[in-house]
């Protein structure tokens, strides 16, 4: 399969808040998209972790 599951990090506190989707053989660069983090409280940049 060439989709893979991925874990989302916030940038702020370092927890893994998010999992989603990504088809590596279309994305290669990590993603980055702003959500909302329960434990900051806010919406901060979360980001790709292996």
């Amino acid at each position: 399969m060439v989709q893979e599951t991925i874990t989302f990090e916030c940038t702020d506190c370092r927890r893994r808040n998010y999992q989603g989707m990504k088809n590596k053989k279309n994305k290669s660069a990590r993603l980055e998209f702003k959500k909302y983090c329960p434990h900051c409280r806010k919406h901060t940049i979360h980001k790709e972790m292996k």
